[in-house]
C-alpha cells in the first residue's frame, strides 16, 4: 500500500513539474532564475550612452558615438523575418 502511495505522488509531482513546463516554458523559467540573480547597473537618466560597435547586415561596422548628435538616436533591434 505504501508503495502505490510514493508511486501515485511521484507521478503526480511529475505530471505537476511538466504542466508548470508547458504552461510558463522552460525558456521563462530559466530567464526568470537568471534575472534574480542580477545586479543592477550603474547608469542613470541623464548618463551619456556607452561606446557599442554593431556590424550592419552588409557586414560594415558602426560605432554609437559616431552616429550621436545633438538630435536624438534610436536603436531599433528586432527580427525582419
Amino acid at each position: 500500500m505504501r508503495r502505490k502511495l510514493v508511486t501515485a505522488l511521484g507521478a503526480l509531482f511529475l505530471l505537476l513539474v511538466v504542466g508548470v513546463v508547458v504552461v510558463i516554458g522552460p525558456r521563462n523559467i530559466i530567464g526568470m532564475a537568471r534575472y534574480d540573480s542580477r545586479s543592477q547597473g550603474a547608469l542613470v537618466v541623464g548618463d551619456r550612452a556607452p561606446d557599442v560597435e554593431l556590424t550592419t547586415t552588409d557586414g560594415a561596422r558602426v560605432r554609437l558615438l559616431d552616429r550621436l548628435s545633438p538630435k536624438p538616436t534610436v536603436l531599433i533591434f528586432g527580427s525582419f523575418t
